[in-house]
């Protein structure tokens, strides 16, 4: 089912129900961070925690079980050395970690022993939930 849904519609059906959650709120700090170190900046949409929780709920569905060090090469990028060659920089784990963290509060994602994380069932009935909604509709 997961493959029948383009990734950027679901994604942006979860961003609504992650903005829905109540424990799933950024912490102070995010504002300010950047999501890697191939980044320049902070990111300037309102929303990018719940979008990025959104994102990697996916992708532990898809990928599942996975760590953090894999989830945060997932959203990494090149980083620009100036005059010399560029290189593939992982993204924040501190990011990944946290927000994992939070969704696992939630209920939506476990660990699983010595694996990394997994999606729980009710986070697999709500991403279930939502791609049949997608299809049908």
């Amino acid at each position: 089912m997961v493959y029948r849904v383009k990734p950027d519609t679901i994604i942006e059906r979860l961003t609504e129900e992650m903005a829905d959650l109540g424990a799933l709120e950024p912490p102070e700090w995010a504002s300010y961070v950047k999501t890697g170190v191939s980044r320049q900046r902070a990111p300037e949409q309102e929303d990018w925690w719940h979008r990025r929780a959104a994102s990697m709920l996916r992708r532990v569905y898809v990928d599942g079980p996975i760590g953090v060090r894999r989830l945060s090469k997932r959203y990494g990028g090149k980083r620009r050395g100036g005059v010399g060659m560029s290189h593939f920089e992982p993204g924040s784990r501190n990011v990944t970690r946290t927000i994992l963290q939070q969704l696992e509060e939630e209920g939506l994602v476990e660990k699983r022993d010595r694996q990394g994380r997994g999606v729980s069932p009710e986070g697999r009935a709500l991403l279930d939930r939502l791609m049949s909604d997608l299809v049908e509709g």
